[in-house]
């Protein structure tokens, strides 16, 4: 197991193979392993170790026999000791053969004569096999034990910069150039040895460049034997007369890996950038999808499964189980799998996702598509509790209205029905009818009550279906201003030529009777609230007109939403604009509050006029 962190999230990362029966776990022997975990490069080791070594040889020549065969393989022994333990099991290796070669050639003067064969290369050569073997093991199993204790930074995908082509192409060129050159170099020999390192290392250069660093070190070890052996007195032997030779060579060497190191890192370096890039410029789609509205768990990884290809899924853990809650793309039998652990209840599994989606881009997307999750599931909270509040304030309406707006006239009746039902006063005419005209006002307001309470409710609900035809505005107004008090105060204008309006006549009557209502109940005794019709291209406007004190322009938008009321002393409770606001938009109208001139409020009702084209009896639902 191994994690990595995004912003504040612990993020787990395991890959595995396959699930056994029952739920999911990592496949065993399919762990993923950090980069670092394997030591540091050997682009890093290697020139460092050559150094170092090139020091040792360096101190066991000037010292000339002071230093003896085991001082110098000590000291080769704590060169490799010291390296191994700290690179990847693939320089330890070379590591150890240029060890056995500084050995072998600075154990005793003349010095840089490589006798390979003898007791000395022979304990030599044990020594530093079992120094360079205990050690890497060594370091391996120290990696692994911090590892278990320290989570490291998962990155399944690390590029060398290099491809396989460029390196068989650079091994190649060794191995092609080097007996080439040495062939032409033999025929037009050169009196200096500098020449002769100089156009070797063009070759180790150009070897390098194309294949990276493994063919450049392989070509600057191959180049050092051809030119100690064929150019470097005495010839055809590994020993070196000259000192001045011997240290041209050792130095051509390291500087042959130095180069090696500089251009396989720089293309590291290349590779890491780009892959940088490219995640960069994944992600900036993800924030623009997210940005854009598509913010569900499912658009995250479909974003995903679009980019970078393969499947992936977001999984939930459910009364012990895992729950999957939203996914994308089609899984590729046999591919490895790796999931991202959130939080102990959320994972993201990936599979078959192209080389493009690195470890760290593939948690950005996990902490986005669980951040997407709980974004969802807080708006479906938000929205429960809205409809809660909404529901509670309906209530507190509804207790309210029951209270006050249907005890009053309720109580108004039952007394009236009372006084005339008592046997031991004797009532008047006149008095008999104030008080049947009482009941009848009463019941009349109860009627408008519950009627707009009802209708009320079929809004909410969704189930009204208007019945749309040709509906003629001067038949329908006069209608609604039955059982409206004061109804004969109404000013109802409308032109002869007025077209016929697209509706349904039930429900505009209820339209009117609410504003007329309003529209009676808010204006002065001296000046007359009216309705106003006139033609405006397909539509007809219909303004319904009152001189009272008018409303707020903050507040009419607020009119005409369910229970307000400006006035808590005003009767009523607060539906009938409400109403009048669903049923207008219901049949394909509009309604809105503007200033009356010289005060009071105008409530504009626009619906749509019947065409020319279409039949005067329209008699269906459009």
């Amino acid at each position: 197991m191994a994690s990595t962190m995004t912003g504040s999230r612990h993020l787990v990362a395991w890959s595995r193979g396959s699930y056994g029966p029952r739920g999911y776990g990592p496949h065993r022997g399919s762990r993923v392993r950090s980069p670092w975990r394997r030591g540091l490069p050997a682009p890093y080791v290697l020139p460092a170790g050559f150094a170092a070594l090139l020091a040792v040889g360096t101190v066991a020549a000037g010292l000339h026999g002071r230093l003896d065969a085991t001082g110098v393989l000590i000291c080769c022994a704590i060169v490799v000791g010291a390296l191994a333990p700290v690179s990847e099991p693939t320089a330890a290796a070379p590591l150890a053969v240029i060890a056995w070669l500084t050995a072998v050639g600075f154990s005793r003067p003349p010095y840089a004569d490589l006798r390979l064969t003898g007791e000395v290369a022979s304990r030599a050569a044990i020594t530093l096999a079992a120094t360079a073997f205990a050690a890497a093991i060594a370091g391996a199993v120290v990696r692994q034990w911090s590892a278990r204790v320290k989570l490291e930074t998962v990155d399944r995908r690390r590029e060398s910069g290099i491809d396989l082509r460029r390196q068989l192409a650079g091994g190649a060129i060794a191995a092609v150039g080097l007996p080439a050159l040495t062939a032409v170099l033999s025929v037009f020999r050169s009196p200096d040895l500098s020449d002769d390192l100089l156009i070797y290392l063009v070759l180790v250069v150009a070897a390098t460049v194309v294949g990276g660093f493994w063919p450049g070190v392989l070509a600057a070890v191959a180049a050092c034997l051809l030119l100690n052996w064929y150019f470097t007195v005495p010839l055809h032997t590994f020993t070196i007369a000259e000192p001045r030779n011997l240290l041209a060579l050792v130095l051509f060497v390291t500087v042959a890996v130095a180069v090696s190191s500089v251009v396989h890192l720089a293309a590291r370096r290349e590779a890491d950038a780009s892959r940088s890039a490219r995640e960069t410029e994944s992600l900036l789609g993800l924030a623009q999808t997210v940005l854009g509205g598509a913010d569900t768990p499912a658009d995250v990884l479909d974003h995903l499964t679009s980019s970078h290809g393969g499947h992936a899924q977001l999984l939930e853990r459910v009364s012990g189980r895992w729950i999957m809650v939203a996914s994308s793309g089609a899984p590729e039998p046999g591919a490895s799998t790796l999931r991202f652990e959130v939080r102990p209840d959320l994972a993201l599994e990936v599979n078959g996702q192209a080389a493009s989606a690195t470890t760290s881009l593939l948690a950005g997307y996990t902490a986005q598509a669980v951040a997407a999750l709980d974004r969802a599931r807080l708006r479906t909270q938000a929205a429960q509790a809205e409809a809660l509040a909404e529901g509670d304030r309906m209530r507190t309406a509804l207790l309210r209205a029951v209270s006050h707006d249907l005890r009053t006239p309720l109580a108004s009746i039952k007394a009236s029905v009372s006084s005339l039902r008592q046997t031991d006063v004797s009532w008047s005419p006149e008095d008999e009818a104030e008080l049947l005209a009482n009941i009848e006002q009463n019941a009349d307001r109860l009627d408008a009550l519950v009627g707009n309470l009802l209708d009320m409710s079929r809004l909410q609900a969704g189930s009204l279906a208007p019945f749309l035809r040709a509906t003629a505005i001067d038949e329908v107004a006069p209608v609604a201003l039955r059982g409206l008090d004061d109804s004969d105060q109404m000013l109802i204008v409308v032109p002869d030529d007025l077209p016929l309006v697209r509706a349904d006549p039930g429900l505009l009557e209820r339209v009117f009777a609410n504003l007329f209502s309003n529209a009676l109940r808010h204006s002065p005794p001296d000046q007359r609230p009216s309705l106003r019709a006139r033609e405006d291209g397909d539509r007809v406007i219909l303004d319904v007109i009152d001189h009272g004190c008018g409303v707020p322009a903050d507040l009419k938008e607020r009119i005409f939403e369910p229970f307000a009321r400006l006035d808590e002393r005003s009767p009523g409770v607060g539906l009938g604009l409400a109403v009048a606001k669903g049923f207008a938009e219901a049949m394909g109208g509009a309604i809105v509050a503007i200033d009356t001139p010289r005060g009071g409020l105008t409530v504009r009702v626009t619906m749509p006029a019947l065409t020319s084209d279409v039949p005067a009896a329209l008699g269906a639902d459009q």
